[in-house]
């Protein structure tokens, strides 16, 4: 399939975010504009502050944007509003946070089963669809564990299956190596980009890691309040 052929997944357009502060407006976003075509691994690299983490929120419907249009996966992201919203998390995109924010008294098992149960899944089946991520990981013989018991590495193995365990359309994934070493970071973006190739997901990640981001479909800065390709 050509470039021109290829089906756009993430469609960001003359896109705005201020805040209101003390001293008066901050403006993060300028008329950014984004595309992502389906199946793409768009890696987006910048300063501290320059807004990484509020564009990865804004397009997985965590914060609303000052203007401008947002389209993901076919969706109109800024028409979304309270369970329309957590309903669009929960289905259409995976989310992977720099701390995996596992809930420390569940299992691996368990913390990988809770988005299928928030959305009325059975029990046994989410937990049968958690097993499966878990063997996706490689963590199928750390399933019964509770976070306390697990590595940094293999809690964000996990963090990964609970992400996917809904199996959306788009992975989000914001510093996903940030807080574990080097060669556990580089074992744990071997993954994103096997699970992101077999499952044909199309991942916009934030790093500082511009040795991994060099291997993703395309690299881009954020710096301005815009995106400019590297």
């Amino acid at each position: 399939m050509s470039d021109a052929e290829q089906k756009v997944m993430i469609n960001v357009h003359g896109l705005v975010k201020r805040y209101q502060t003390a001293r008066g407006s901050l403006t993060i976003f300028d008329a950014l504009d984004l595309t992502v075509a389906e199946g793409e691994m768009v890696a987006i690299l910048g300063r501290s502050g320059a807004g990484k983490s509020t564009l990865l929120h804004i397009l997985g419907a965590l914060d609303a944007p000052t203007a401008g249009s947002v389209l993901c996966a076919s969706t109109d992201v800024t028409a979304l509003k309270g369970q329309a919203a957590s309903n669009f998390r929960n289905r259409k995109v995976g989310y992977v946070w720099q701390f995996h924010y596992l809930l420390p008294e569940f299992t691996a098992e368990e913390n990988v089963a809770l988005p299928l149960m928030a959305r009325g899944d059975s029990k046994a089946s989410a937990l049968a669809e958690a097993a499966h991520w878990l063997n996706e990981v490689g963590l199928a013989d750390r399933a019964t564990h509770k976070p306390g018991e697990l590595s940094g590495g293999e809690q964000q193995r996990v963090a990964l299956a609970r992400a996917l365990v809904t199996r959306p359309q788009i992975l989000l994934a914001d510093e996903p190596t940030g807080d574990l070493d080097e060669t556990t970071s580089a074992m744990v973006f071997d993954l994103i980009e096997r699970l992101h190739r077999e499952h044909r997901l199309t991942s916009v990640l934030v790093t500082h890691n511009e040795e991994l981001a060099r291997r993703c479909t395309r690299l881009l800065r954020l710096e301005n309040g815009k995106l400019r390709a590297n």
